[in-house]
């Protein structure tokens, strides 16, 4: 399996700058798009057919916001549309795809750069994403979980861990759930290849931080365990520009 996970922060947005060019030029068999910003009936989905690419999406309830959308090229064996916990399902966060004995799952992980409501909100969605993710694998031990996790885990993974010591998205805590994740059963799968590369998979808009390469990697191709050893490549297309954000490569023997 070839598969891309890519905040777009909006969709339609993305589509303007080109995305369906750079699609058809890195062809994969599954595309999991975070912050899609659109509700379906938006979108023109025969553009995406005629590249071969059949989708299904869950979107906010919120018009504008958030919102996951799973691209793929051959039909899954099962769909489903959200973790059955509303208050996250209202925000379109989590889409669920199972080809065979392999589950990918594509998230939109909250952020908390907002204040203090949304970064106990962040912290509720990681306590319970744990817990409903550890209860999964029992029944789909090869999971992928793909998407923009909103946490930089390690001072490697941040251009400034000093000065971002206290910033949403790199708190101790924010860190020690993602040591917690990757000490139950899950692989970070770019890490797994490339321990000591620095590359980042998101810049702010401010002041040239992509052009400096002043960014953070917070989006990631998480694998169980049992795939580990299946992995051939996994990384970032910087040159991508459709976004804010850059995609994610996983390649699975």
């Amino acid at each position: 399996m070839k598969l891309v996970s890519y905040n777009l922060n909006g969709i339609r947005s993305a589509l303007s700058k080109g995305l369906l060019d750079w699609m058809q030029a890195n062809p994969q068999d599954v595309f999991c798009f975070q912050e899609t910003k659109a509700q379906p009936d938006q979108i023109e989905h025969s553009i995406f057919e005629e590249l071969g690419y059949f989708s299904v999406w869950h979107s906010a309830e919120k018009k504008g916001y958030s919102g996951v959308a799973t691209y793929y090229k051959t039909l899954p064996d099962h769909v489903i549309v959200g973790c059955g916990i509303e208050k996250y399902d209202r925000e379109g966060r989590i889409l669920r795809t199972d080809w065979g004995d392999l589950t990918v799952l594509n998230c939109y992980f909250p952020s908390g750069t907002t204040g203090e409501i949304r970064q106990n909100v962040k912290m509720e969605f990681l306590e319970d994403f744990f817990a409903w993710a550890q209860e999964l694998k029992q029944e789909r031990p090869n999971l992928i979980v793909a998407g923009d996790w909103n946490i930089a885990n390690h001072p490697i993974d941040i251009h400034d861990p000093k000065g971002n010591k206290n910033s949403s998205g790199f708190l101790p805590e924010e860190r020690a759930w993602m040591d917690r994740w990757f000490e139950n059963g899950f692989t970070d799968s770019f890490r797994h290849l490339h321990p000591e590369k620095v590359e980042y998979s998101w810049w702010s808009f401010r002041a040239g931080a992509r052009k400096n390469n002043k960014g953070w990697r917070i989006d990631y191709a998480s694998v169980s365990n049992s795939l580990k050893d299946r992995i051939v490549s996994a990384g970032h297309d910087n040159d991508a520009m459709h976004s804010d954000h850059c995609p994610v490569f996983l390649e699975l023997s």
